[in-house]
């Protein structure tokens, strides 16, 4: 090593220690420019290999700066050197060196902006410091020429100058000291006059003066009475923000938010007004109600002001608690008003717009925008806050009390205004009000329970005192005539004082924070109107006047009128035959009279019971209308009114074991099923029992009525009064009547129910309103069966011959007895039709009722016959014709009902043994005993033994599946 080093000496070059030595000096060392390091930095590497390189120098190389690393790069050379091994070890070292210059130098340039500000700041530093040399310089020359050139006389009259501008300044802050000592007089008169700006104002500026002044003694204790006295301000100004909570006052609630602006506390204001709120709805709902509880009570006793608002609510009696209601409303609106007037004031006049033309109530344009936002958000939060605050108070009170034994119209009051104050919910924060709408409903619920339980035990005693007379209403009376159903051409609520509602054709839209904002209140309770109660639909007697009748009389009695067709002889479209007799004028008369009794006046077909049941649905409807949430139990409880009138209809008047006996199908499957579903649903027909049970079944029988009964006033055994046939079509056409009315309501109660309870509606409309005209069927037969007498003319059938031999030209005598009882049934209906309308469907009906067991009494007969020949069937054709020829001047229906039915039976006298059995398999309308008895007539005329035997099978055949 030591002869390297000479021969490194000798050639004259320097050992790189020693060059590393000569780099030391600040002067010699240069920092590498941007372009170099971004050069270097810029040379393609791989980071993680560098980074290897780096971690494979050994430690030693970076333990101090007198480390010799030329000594110990020597020291560590073999002792045999080998010219590749070295080239190796110089080409690693290279590379640890390049991969360390590259770091500092990727360092260097990190650090480099920070090194040029730095240099900048240390540059301006000496340029400063050069200039205040100068200036130093300057001064002292200015001095020394000063010394030189003034008098003392001079020097004294500048300290005199001097002298008197301290005594100046002195005077004015005697004087300014003075006047802040009588600030507290004016800053008084600023309170009482609730000029909290000013006042603010005038305090701040005396705390500035003063502490410009606190270098005098006086003046310490003049600004500790300042904070006091703006401590005492703030203090009235909390007091100042809570009025407005209850009476808005647009001035004063202007100067309040001007006075913290200029406390720098607006967002403190809006977090304090939310306070004030919150605590103004507390006190004003229990100011109320302790009012109303004392008043109650008959006195002040503090017992009650100690009790919690919940238990408050407790002591409201029922006559007190609509009263109090209504005053508790009208309270938390004005608070809510105030709070929307709040809103509406941050909306117009927080942007710099002055809400007065006098321009003293400017805001604070320096207002930022962060504050404002903040007010914004709080306000728009409060909506809900407030609102929720009002719902609970509300569903305490309306839970304090059972109001399950309250008057309807009571209770629907206490709902008018639950819905008004929910639709005031609903503008005044978008709510859907879900707490107060859920208290009222279990409210209503169970007052709705009870309520139709009463009403249902109601109905029941009047179907069962009701004697089924008309109720004389005019022929125009229509449902929306009656005052409970006042309501569906209403679009303002009855709570609402006709003087304080505006006029909806100029302020429909309007909101009721807009409409009641400059005064007015929408809880205010309205004196019922007896002259809107007054219902003008009861005529004088149960059609028109006497003079419109005897007016419809005399033109009835008139030949003018009557049709050509009918004056003319009757001639049988079917044969062609000549007129057996004309028809009278008289009997013209008294046909047309009879159509005008039939269809005079039109007035509905209603009782006394059926106007009950129809207000009950009105008034049912009105609760419905105002809680659309309880819109499924309302309908739910209709739908069973309409039930127990029309199971009490069928009861009365159609129950009749016989129905199906007779083959005519008087009641379809679907009112079959009708009426199972509401005697098994509402029907107790376990009256009697006394037997407790589970309670299950307590809760059911609960649900239901007990089925009614006739009165025994009414008599439908009668023959004169036709079976009761006017109390029968009076009880029938007031269901139809009342069914009608109901699909009249049918888009009305669709809009309310709920959609995922719509199909009980449907089913309700498809399956019984529907089905009440189909009761018309089974009660008329009643009254057709009974009318004519149908056994007589079997006996007299009996003892016809029909084994003649010649075919004979005169009818039977049955005929005529027939055709007189038919007479005779006429008649009496138009009896009947001088006392009720009997509408054309319930005429038709029954004249089809009687024909229809006429004709299946005339088959029945037929089937009676033990022997009967060619001639004899040909009679009994003859018998027919004649019947019906007869018959369709009594009637106008056509065609005649079960006309095929007798005509086909004759008929088939006539037919071979093939023809028969085909026939008897098709004609399944016929009972046994008819088609056994037609082949054994037939038994020797054109069918033998065996034919016969082969007939009787295939009837058997037909019978059986029915055994």
């Amino acid at each position: 090593m030591q002869k390297i080093k000479s021969l490194m000496t000798r050639q004259g070059l320097k050992s790189p220690q020693d060059s590393i030595h000569d780099l030391s000096p600040l002067e010699n060392f240069r920092i590498p420019s941007k372009e170099e390091l971004r050069e270097l930095r810029e040379q393609p590497t791989d980071p993680q290999a560098q980074q290897e390189i780096i971690n494979s120098i050994e430690e030693i190389y970076f333990s101090n700066d007198s480390f010799d690393i030329v000594k110990y790069e020597l020291e560590q050379l073999p002792t045999v050197l080998s010219l590749q091994e070295l080239e190796e070890y110089r080409d690693k070292l290279k590379q640890q060196q390049a991969a360390v210059s590259k770091k500092v130098a990727d360092l260097i340039l990190e650090k480099q902006t920070a090194y040029v500000k730095e240099l900048e700041r240390v540059t301006s530093l000496q340029t400063s410091l050069k200039l205040a040399a100068v200036i130093c310089t300057n001064g002292r020359r200015h001095l020394n020429s000063a010394k030189e050139g003034f008098t003392q006389a001079s020097l004294g009259l500048l300290a005199n100058q001097r002298k008197r501008q301290l005594l100046v300044g002195l005077l004015k802050s005697l004087r300014t000291i003075k006047t802040l000592q009588q600030t507290d007089v004016r800053l008084s008169e600023m309170l009482e006059e609730e000029d909290y700006p000013g006042a603010i104002q005038l305090c701040l500026e005396c705390q500035k003066a003063a502490s410009t002044f606190k270098h005098y003694s006086c003046i310490s204790e003049l600004n500790s009475k300042l904070q006091d006295t703006l401590e005492q301000i703030e203090e009235q100004l909390d007091v100042a923000l809570s009025k407005i909570c209850k009476n808005f006052d647009i001035n004063h609630y202007t100067k309040v938010q001007q006075a913290y602006r200029l406390l720098g506390k607006t967002q403190t204001a809006m977090d304090q007004l939310h306070m004030h709120f919150t605590q103004a709805i507390h006190n004003t709902v229990f100011q109320v109600v302790l009012g109303y509880v004392e008043l109650c009570a008959g006195n002040t006793d503090t017992k009650f002001q100690k009790l919690q608002y919940k238990d408050l609510c407790t002591h409201i009696t029922s006559d007190s608690y609509i009263p109090c209601l209504a005053d508790l409303c009208k309270a938390l609106w004005e608070v809510m008003l105030s709070y929307y007037r709040t809103m509406d004031w941050h909306e117009k006049y927080d942007h710099g717009e002055s809400p007065s033309s006098d321009g003293n109530n400017i805001l604070d344009t320096e207002e930022t925008n962060f504050d404002r936002s903040y007010v914004k958000k709080k306000l728009e939060h409060g909506l809900s806050r407030i609102w929720q605050d009002v719902q609970l108070k509300v569903k305490i009170y309306l839970l304090g009390t059972d109001m399950s034994n309250f008057k309807y119209d009571d209770f629907i009051f206490v709902l008018d205004i639950i819905s008004r104050l929910v639709q005031v919910g609903e503008e005044f924060g978008g709510s859907k009000s879900e707490v107060l709408q859920d208290s009222i409903r279990k409210q209503s619920v169970n007052y709705f329970k009870n309520y139709h339980r009463t009403r249902l035990e109601e109905l029941r005693m009047f179907l069962e005192n009701e004697t089924w007379e008309l109720c004389p209403v005019k022929s125009s009376f229509s449902i929306l005539q009656l005052h409970e159903f006042k309501f569906m051409g209403q679009s303002r609520s009855p709570t609402v004082s006709p003087s304080k509602q505006p006029a909806l054709e100029t302020e429909g839209d309007l909101t009721l924070f807009e409409q009641y904002r400059n005064g007015g209140n929408p809880f205010e309770i309205q004196a019922n109107n007896k002259d809107d109660e007054t219902e003008d639909v009861l005529a004088s007697n149960g059609y028109e006047s006497d003079e419109q009748e005897k007016s419809a009389y005399q033109e009835y009695d008139s030949d003018s009128d009557v049709p050509e067709e009918l004056k003319r002889d009757y001639v049988d479209e079917q044969t062609g035959d000549a007129p057996v007799k004309s028809v009278s004028r008289e009997t013209l008369r008294t046909r047309k009279r009879s159509d005008y009794c039939l269809n005079k006046v039109n007035a509905p077909i209603l009782t006394n019971t059926t106007l009950n049941v129809i207000r009950l649905v009105g008034k049912y409807m009105q609760m419905m209308n105002i809680l659309k949430p309880i819109a499924f139990d309302v309908i739910h409880f209709m739908s069973q009114l309409f039930d127990y009138y029309m199971y009490a209809i069928y009861t009365f008047f159609g129950r009749n074991n016989t129905f199906e006996s007779t083959g005519l199908g008087l009641s379809s499957s679907r009112l079959r099923t009708t009426l199972n579903r509401i005697q098994e649903s509402l029907i107790d027909l376990d009256v009697s029992s006394d037997v407790a049970g589970t309670l299950t079944a307590v809760e059911e029988r609960k649900e239901k009525v007990p089925m009614p009964h006739l009165s025994h006033l009414v008599v439908l055994t009668s023959s004169n009064s036709l079976y009761g046939l006017a109390e029968r079509v009076v009880a029938t056409e007031s269901l139809v009547f009342l069914a009608e009315q109901f699909e009249f309501l049918q888009s009305h109660l669709d809009t309310v129910m709920p959609p995922a309870k719509k199909p009980f509606l449907q089913q309700f409309y498809s399956q019984t309103v529907s089905t009440a005209s189909e009761l018309r069927k089974p009660i008329y037969w009643i009254v057709a069966a009974k009318a004519i007498d149908y056994e007589q003319m079997l006996l007299q059938m009996a003892n016809m011959k029909w084994d003649v031999k010649e075919i004979m030209s005169q009818h039977n005598i049955y005929v005529d007895s027939l055709l007189k009882e038919f007479e005779q049934f006429n008649k009496r209906m138009n009896e009947v039709s001088k006392r009720v309308r009997i509408p054309l469907p319930v005429s038709n009906i029954l004249w089809e009722h009687c024909i229809r067991l006429a004709n299946r009494t005339i088959v029945e007969g037929y089937a009676n016959v033990k022997k009967c020949s060619n001639e004899g069937r040909a009679l009994m054709q003859l018998d027919f014709q004649q019947f019906l020829m007869k018959l369709e001047k009594l009637t106008d229906i056509r065609p005649i009902p079960d006309k095929e039915f007798v005509e086909t039976y004759i008929k088939a006298y006539y037919l071979t043994e093939n023809d028969m059995e085909r026939w008897i398999k098709e004609h399944r309308e016929y009972s046994t005993k008819q088609l056994t008895n037609l082949v054994n007539v037939c038994l020797g005329s054109h069918i033998n033994k065996k034919a016969k035997q082969k007939l009787l099978a295939a009837i058997d055949d037909l019978d059986r599946p029915k055994r």
